[in-house]
């Protein structure tokens, strides 16, 4: 008598349902995070912004924060800006929104970067800083306003 050779197939392993539900709720979740409004990631501010940017962010709503002394705001700022000077920044990010893109402003451009980067380490992630500072807001025509 002959023996039978018998030779069990291999079993095809399935992945479980509850993986691809897993995958699934993943993929959802990302998409959400990278493609909601507002979203840093979905539209990244540059690090420095012209003159002309900067005046347009402002009317899409920007929250713009001069980073001056008091003495150099008063001899005119952009209308609706808010003065924190720069050595007072991190003490009263606090008073920042952290729902709007914040626009940092100075003289000439070289605080401004400086409060930028403040904000940027104290976790504010839609913050751009306006190159050429105020300078040259005045120098191509933009409203200012003078005084307190």
């Amino acid at each position: 008598m002959s023996a039978k050779k018998t030779t069990q197939k291999p079993t095809k392993k399935s992945f479980p349902a509850w993986g691809w539900l897993l995958i699934a709720a993943a993929a959802v979740g990302l998409v959400y995070l990278l493609f909601q409004p507002g979203n840093p990631t979905s539209a990244k501010l540059p690090r420095e912004v012209s003159v002309a940017q900067a005046a347009a962010l402002r009317d899409e709503g920007a929250f713009i924060v001069d980073v001056r002394e008091p003495s150099e705001w008063e001899q005119g700022h952009i209308e609706g800006a808010t003065l924190i000077s720069l050595g007072q920044l991190l003490q009263r990010s606090g008073e920042l929104p952290t729902d709007q893109t914040i626009v940092v402003v100075c003289r000439s451009g070289n605080r401004s970067a400086q409060g930028r980067d403040i904000l940027e380490t104290a976790g504010f992630t839609t913050v751009t800083s306006m190159g050429g500072g105020m300078n040259d807001w005045q120098a191509q025509g933009y409203p200012v306003v003078t005084g307190p």
